[in-house]
């Protein structure tokens, strides 16, 4: 091929279509294929590839069970895959089954929609110890990741603490505390419905390290654990009383922190009403320790207070005044972290592939890398909500044909479809759309006559079964 400025009459047409590969199937992945397919000028084809047979990524597995209308997104999802010009490559792992020098050889663009897989650490004595485990371990879990259904959770103390003061922390807290009744409704794994069905734990505290005003709770999440079925929520008043720079805080902020406090001082003005399980939220304090012999048996909390620093922050500051909490069961969730990827520049402070905009750069030169993008959390860090990442990935795919435009991309050595062939030759059992539709389906009718949206399969090998025996 030609040096691609001075085929910009032939390549973009539907005869030679820009081709772009996007790595990760998640909503980020989704929107970006969404914004190219929908480019007339130029004409672009996408693939894309993802290392699960099941496309969505945290949809799928990062939102709660109980959150059925979040997940409905997926119906805009699912338009994006029947646009023409549109293939997904489910069970092939970029950096293990492809390389991305590869995907490069074989596409104009290559563009990393992956999420940020980590999570953040603690870094405090007897993290490690059994019991105190991940959010986001525990998170996949009940939500049926395949490669988290073989973990264990031990649920038989009275007692649990969960470290953040996000949606996650909530959810997971809310996960722990749902009846039977409650769970029999979701599509939360058959393996984590039976454990968390004979769970002992009566008591899940949630902790944050700074005040109510900073949390980063949304208020629906908040508000719905007034309707548990078994737990009672419990607020200490005294938490709620604002320092000076926070009571300042609240009069600008913005309406979900004013409504928040609101539900928390609804909250802590409500009588317990005797239900087995209660959900404590508590706030200006910061893990300092786990302890336990062989496994956790407490974990120690100092309380903070918050100072204003000079770039006009609140910071959490120690005040030496500390609490031992009984507790068979840390879950640490704050907050994710990206992984960095075979071949691609990463900042390893942002936890984000390096990247201006979505354009990938050199790690020598920060100049953009020709055809290398990114999109989503592992652009721009784990933030937002999932509508976060519409816009992030239009400010990626505008570049991206920016490029195009501009004769940036680069020529290709191969056509996608050969590449395709030579990893089928390596035994790859490659999943389209058909076989994913075929997966969805057979959950579908499993849970249909319990009620239930889906039963989910979380063996890889009996996901590939049904892929593959479609008609």
């Amino acid at each position: 091929m030609d040096n691609l400025s001075s085929m910009s009459d032939v390549l973009g047409s539907a005869e030679h279509p820009l081709r772009v590969a996007i790595v990760g199937a998640g909503p980020a992945g989704f929107y970006a294929a969404g914004q190219l397919l929908s480019s007339s000028d130029p004409v672009v084809r996408v693939d894309m590839y993802d290392r699960l047979m099941t496309p969505w990524g945290l949809v799928r597995f990062g939102v709660a069970p109980d959150h059925p209308k979040i997940k409905s997104v997926t119906r805009v999802f699912e338009r994006t895959a029947r646009m023409p010009g549109f293939s997904f490559h489910g069970n092939v792992e970029v950096g293990s089954d492809v390389s991305h020098a590869e995907l490069a050889s074989a596409y104009h663009a290559v563009l990393y929609a992956v999420g940020t897989a980590g999570d953040r650490r603690l870094g405090i004595p007897g993290e490690d110890l059994p019991g105190s485990e991940s959010a986001t371990d525990f998170v996949a879990w009940y939500n049926g990741h395949p490669d988290y259904a073989d973990l264990d959770f031990d649920l038989s103390g009275r007692r649990a603490v969960v470290i953040g003061n996000g949606n996650v922390a909530l959810d997971v807290a809310r996960m722990l505390a749902l009846s039977a009744h409650e769970l029999g409704q979701t599509d939360t794994a058959d393996h984590a419905i039976e454990r968390l069905r004979s769970s002992q734990i009566e008591e899940i505290i949630v902790l944050g390290r700074r005040g109510p005003v900073q949390a980063a709770f949304t208020n629906p999440e908040l508000r719905e654990l007034a309707d548990l079925e078994l737990a009672d929520v419990i607020v200490d008043p005294e938490d709620l009383e604002l320092d000076p720079a926070s009571a300042a805080a609240l009069e600008s902020a913005e309406q979900t922190v004013q409504r928040n406090l609101e539900t928390l001082r609804t909250y802590a003005a409500k009588a317990p009403q005797g239900k087995p399980r209660r959900i404590a939220l508590r706030f200006l304090r910061a893990p300092v320790a786990i302890e336990g012999e062989q496994r956790v048996e407490a974990i120690v909390t100092e309380r903070t207070a918050l100072e204003l620093a000079p770039d006009g922050s609140l910071k959490a500051m120690p005040t030496g005044i500390n609490e031992r909490i009984e507790a068979s069961l840390v879950l640490r969730a704050v907050g994710y972290v990206g992984v960095p990827l075979p071949g691609i520049p990463f900042d390893e402070r942002r936890g984000t592939l390096l990247n201006d905009g979505g354009r990938v750069l050199d790690a020598s030169s920060r100049q953009p890398l020709p055809g290398l993008y990114a999109a989503g959390w592992i652009k721009r860090g784990p933030s937002g909500v999932i509508g976060t990442n519409k816009k992030c990935a239009q400010e990626t795919t505008s570049r991206l044909l920016e490029d195009f435009h501009a004769g940036r991309l680069p020529e290709t050595a191969q056509q996608p479809e050969a590449l395709i062939e030579q990893l089928r030759a390596r035994g790859l059992h490659i999943i389209d759309y058909a076989g994913w539709e075929a997966i969805d389906a057979h959950e579908r009718a499993l849970g249909e006559p319990a009620g239930r949206p889906r039963v989910k399969l979380v063996r890889r090998e009996d996901q590939l079964l049904q892929a593959r025996v479609r008609v």
